[in-house]
């Protein structure tokens, strides 16, 4: 059987919702360094003055790689009950890098963070917003509101620039430790300290998050968006999967239940270990993909093992890895490995040749290349698996 050359937007439709595609699909998650780095600018030019912005040079970088496109900057704007003032500041222009306050401007007062810069590499937070959980908590709240109606001009006009190129994504962050990280000064320590000093708290927050993250996903269905991404990096890394259970479980299971109802293709993102919770989402929701299943030791994952005990309720997209690999190998290795994902997740089709999370901002051009060509040259549906193994075997023997 042959099958008609799709586009990169149907390709990847096809193959995360379980389908066989014309081929196996190369979308390496670059969503950030590579595309800073193709602009030539320095970084915060696009982070801090969006010049161009983020989504842009994304796009860029997938006409110039010619990959298939995964849009992670997709969302709707929403408006909520009390307005919060976000007010940014550039509060120090070096040669190095360039330092950004924000302030949060709530009515029962201000929360402020810093961020950094650097002119080569992504922004960091040094300074996060909440000092003291107890005391902030009163402001914090309104930064986790409901929202009570949405505008989507912008995500109309990213999925216009993106057209046919790969899928367009809502993002959605759920609630959990490996996200509040961020915004807890003392990182993740501060976060689990406050989980036990201040449970009650704690629950409140939760609560309010997933009654944050459940209204856009509604908002998302009644707008007929594309599809909808679940955030959680270090889901299971940063909080143990007991604490993943209760704090973010219970939002996948509603979001995924509502993107089902609507026929909105959902996938979920977390790096680092990550196999209980593809086998829990794969028994207890309506997730459609998950990604980037990194192989140990940065995750847990085995492609082939994952493939058969899941790869009947989920697709998968994934695993080159980010260093070893798709860094600092040579494009003979990236090849090597694309071919073994291909042989190992992508007969039957559900799956998307991928990275792990974020390709390093030195990545070299001949692998992003290499991986692309592996799947021209061998991921055309139906594979041929003879083929496919006798280039496994010749890589192997030419790498030693």
């Amino acid at each position: 059987m042959k099958f008609s050359e799709m586009t990169g937007k149907e390709r990847m439709l096809c193959a995360l919702t379980g389908g066989i595609p014309d081929r196996v699909p190369a979308a390496p998650d670059f969503s950030n360094m590579i595309p800073c780095q193709k602009t030539g600018k320095p970084y915060w030019e696009i982070y801090f003055n969006a010049n161009p912005t983020l989504w842009q040079a994304y796009i860029d970088a997938v006409d110039y790689f010619g990959t298939d496109a995964w849009f992670v900057y997709g969302g709707l704007e929403f408006t909520y009950p009390v307005p919060v003032e976000v007010r940014s500041q550039i509060v120090e222009r070096g040669e190095r890098r360039w330092t950004a306050r924000n302030t949060f401007v709530t009515p029962a007062g201000e929360l402020t963070e810093l961020m950094v810069a650097p002119k080569a590499d992504a922004p960091t937070m040094v300074e996060k917003r909440i000092k003291d959980f107890k005391e902030d908590f009163s402001k914090l709240r309104y930064l986790y509101q409901t929202p009570v109606s949405y505008d989507a001009t912008l995500y109309k006009r990213q999925a216009e620039a993106l057209g046919d190129r790969g899928l367009m994504t809502s993002c959605i962050i759920t609630p959990g430790l490996q996200f509040y990280v961020d915004v807890f000064e003392g990182n993740l320590e501060a976060a689990t300290f406050a989980l036990y000093d201040e449970p009650e708290l704690m629950e409140e927050l939760r609560q309010l998050d997933h009654q944050r993250c459940v209204k856009m996903a509604e908002m998302n269905a009644e707008a007929g968006v594309e599809s909808v991404l679940i955030g959680g990096s270090g889901s299971i890394t940063m909080q143990g999967p007991d604490l993943w259970r209760y704090f973010s479980l219970p939002t996948i299971k509603e979001i995924t239940r509502i993107c089902k109802q609507a026929g909105i293709p959902v996938g979920l993102h977390s790096c680092g270990k990550q196999r209980y919770l593809i086998d829990t989402v794969a028994a207890e929701t309506d997730l459609n993909y998950v990604h980037p299943l990194e192989i140990p030791p940065m995750g847990d994952c085995v492609l082939a093992d994952v493939k058969q005990a899941v790869g009947h309720k989920l697709a998968l997209m994934g695993n080159l890895h980010t260093t070893e690999t798709m860094l600092f190998g040579s494009p003979e290795l990236v090849r090597l490995r694309a071919l073994e994902c291909i042989r190992d997740a992508g007969q039957g089709g559900g799956f998307v040749l991928s990275t792990g999370d974020q390709c390093g901002r030195d990545t070299p051009d001949a692998n992003v290349f290499a991986m692309v060509e592996a799947v021209k040259e061998f991921g055309t549906y139906p594979l041929n698996m003879p083929a496919i193994e006798a280039e496994i075997s010749r890589l192997k023997a030419l790498l030693g």
